[in-house]
C-alpha cells in the first residue's frame, strides 16, 4: 500500500486533524426488490417503513457522474435508534444502486455522515480536495440534498452526505410497511429532521 502524501495529527482517539465527517446518521441496503427486503427487516424488528419514490416528479437536480440524469429508485426508511436504515432499489435510469447491484449483488451500498452539519457546497468541496468526486446526487422535493462519492475503492463502500433545511416538512409516506403507526404516534417532523436518503 503506497504511504500517503499527507498523515494527519492524532487529536483523540476518536478524531484527526482531519476528521471532517461527523455523526454516521444512515446505513443504506441495495436491493433488487424493496418489498421482499423490508419483509425481512420487519421479522428483525426493524420497521415501520416509510416508502418513497425518488423521481423526477420529486427529486430536482438529479445527476449521475457528474452530468444531469433521468433515474428513479424506491427509496424506504426506518428509524434506528438516532440513526436511520434505508433501502434503494433502481427503477430505472443509471445509478450507484444499478452499478453495485450489477457487479455486488445485493448487501450494504452505503453510510451518510452529517459532516458536522457544514454549509451544503463546503461538504462536496472537502469530498473533492480529499479526492473523491460526486457520483450521484439530487434534490428530495427540490430542499433536501443529498450527494453520493465515489470512495469505495479506497474504503470498500460508497460514503454519502446529506442535509435536511429547518422547516423541511416531510410529504406523506406514499406507503408505510407493514402499516402506518397508530393515530399520534406518528414521527414528528423534528424527529424526520434528523433522518434522510
Amino acid at each position: 500500500m503506497p504511504e500517503p502524501s499527507f498523515v494527519p495529527e492524532v487529536l483523540s482517539a476518536s478524531s484527526m486533524s482531519n476528521t471532517f465527517l461527523g455523526n454516521l446518521i444512515e446505513v443504506c441496503f441495495a436491493t433488487e426488490d424493496c418489498t421482499r427486503t423490508m419483509q425481512g427487516m420487519v421479522r428483525l424488528g426493524i420497521g415501520p417503513w416509510r416508502v418513497y419514490t425518488f423521481d423526477a416528479s420529486t427529486v430536482a437536480d438529479r445527476e449521475y457522474g457528474g452530468e444531469p440524469a433521468d433515474w428513479a429508485l424506491k427509496v424506504a426508511f426506518a428509524d434506528v435508534g438516532d440513526m436511520a436504515f434505508e433501502i434503494m432499489q433502481p427503477l430505472y435510469g443509471p445509478s450507484i444502486i444499478r452499478e453495485f447491484l450489477d457487479s455486488h449483488g445485493e448487501g450494504v451500498h452505503h453510510l451518510a455522515f452529517d459532516c458536522g452539519e457544514a454549509a451544503w457546497d463546503s461538504r462536496a468541496e472537502e469530498f473533492a480536495s480529499r479526492g473523491f468526486r460526486c457520483s450521484q446526487a439530487g434534490r428530495f422535493m427540490d430542499r433536501n440534498a443529498f450527494a453520493f462519492f465515489d470512495t469505495e475503492g479506497a474504503t470498500t463502500t460508497t460514503f454519502e452526505t446529506y442535509t435536511i433545511p429547518k422547516g423541511f416538512v416531510w410529504p406523506e409516506p406514499e406507503e408505510w410497511f407493514p402499516g402506518p403507526p397508530p393515530a399520534g404516534l406518528e414521527p414528528s417532523h423534528d424527529l424526520l429532521n434528523s433522518e434522510h436518503s
